[in-house]
């Protein structure tokens, strides 16, 4: 055994000392009024996907307040959230300066009735410490993942078997849910939520009037970027397709992106011959107000992905390695392409197809 699996025993053997609760079988939760949610490990897609747990709480408790504990990451998800009470920002940087861990402590320390640690493709022992250090009556965490135990489960007092292998192909929405059923905690909407304000579509709004937008055009959005390069699809294919888009619809354009996608906006802008817009650097919140009111967004495989899925509007997203049954947008007028782990396989002709079909209605 080497030197860092003794430490590792070691220090669960200690925690499972001091830490450890009784397991419980009963699947009564009583009236909850107040839960607490970890996922300070997830990102913002797997975030956005897994709307639906808060959904079928509320849905299940009307009255319940939710509170949850989140990463720098990933609060763009929560901020604007209507099944959101609370969220806390634990920033493992950050949070354990005096002043930011009285703060987490004391966020921690209110009394829940119930708090929740999800499980999509991996567990977090983080997550599972912060939900024992939390004032909760009752404690939900994952046994095994996928048949593999959860070594920190003694956490917990109600330990759930989560596994995907039993159903390879669906979404994260609903597969996240596994961890509450037992508790007949469960909802038939999958969809995604960004709750868009007043100030969101007054940015929208603001927006499209600056590049003098007429309703008579096809608004059709892309996001070209993504985080893991695998995602990507090539540049050179948006630009025929934004080629071939223009040639048969009267089109406005416009691309969304950060900083970090600042190489494929700047190629797509050199090599295309049509005028295509940028929105970039804006909320989630603000994003989702434009891609409402547009006819049509086209996307890799990436966070805005899922920002996308929250609004109504017709999209198409491109798949490669990823499993699109598990990861995209469910919802009417949502399509995904994908043809195997190299996004590249997917033709011009093939996204036109559908880039037509949605922009058509039909």
């Amino acid at each position: 055994m080497s030197g860092k699996s003794i430490q590792s025993s070691i220090i669960y053997s200690f925690l499972k000392k001091i830490f450890s609760v009784t397991e419980n079988p009963d699947k009564n939760l009583g009236d909850l009024k107040k839960v607490l949610i970890i996922r300070q490990h997830n990102q913002l897609g797997d975030m956005l996907t897994g709307v639906s747990l808060l959904r079928a709480i509320k849905e299940t408790y009307p009255e319940v307040k939710i509170f949850i504990v989140v990463s720098p990451n990933n609060r763009a998800a929560v901020i604007k959230n209507k099944f959101v009470e609370s969220y806390f920002v634990f920033d493992k940087r950050r949070t354990f300066t005096p002043f930011n861990l009285f703060k987490f402590i004391k966020y921690l320390r209110q009394e829940f009735d119930a708090v929740i640690v999800p499980v999509t493709v991996s567990v977090s022992f983080t997550s599972n410490l912060i939900a024992r250090i939390s004032n909760s009556k009752i404690r939900i965490g994952a046994n095994s993942l996928d048949g593999k135990p959860n070594e920190s489960a003694f956490f917990f007092d109600r330990r759930i078997d989560i596994d995907w292998r039993r159903h390879p192909d669906s979404n994260a929405a609903d597969l996240i849910l596994d961890i509450v059923r037992p508790f007949g905690i469960d909802t038939n909407d999958f969809s995604s939520e960004i709750t868009c304000d007043v100030s969101d579509f007054k940015i929208a709004n603001e927006y499209l009037k600056s590049i003098n937008f007429k309703s008579a055009s096809k608004l059709i959005g892309l996001h070209v970027g993504a985080g893991k390069p695998q995602n990507r699809w090539s540049l050179q294919k948006y630009v025929e397709l934004i080629s071939k888009l223009n040639e048969n619809y009267n089109c406005c354009f416009y691309l969304t992106g950060w900083k970090y996608d600042s190489n494929e906006l700047d190629y797509i802008n050199q090599h295309s011959k049509v005028i295509i817009n940028q929105f970039l650097h804006h909320s989630i919140s603000e994003v989702a107000a434009l891609i409402s009111k547009s006819n049509l967004f086209i996307t890799n495989d990436t966070g805005i992905m899922h920002v996308a899925g929250t609004t109504s509007t017709p999209q198409l997203s491109l798949f490669g390695p990823t499993n699109p049954f598990n990861w995209a947008p469910c919802g009417k007028n949502k399509i995904f392409l994908r043809k195997s782990d190299l996004i590249d396989d997917i033709e011009v002709h093939e996204v036109f197809d559908v880039c037509k079909i949605l922009l058509e209605n039909k």
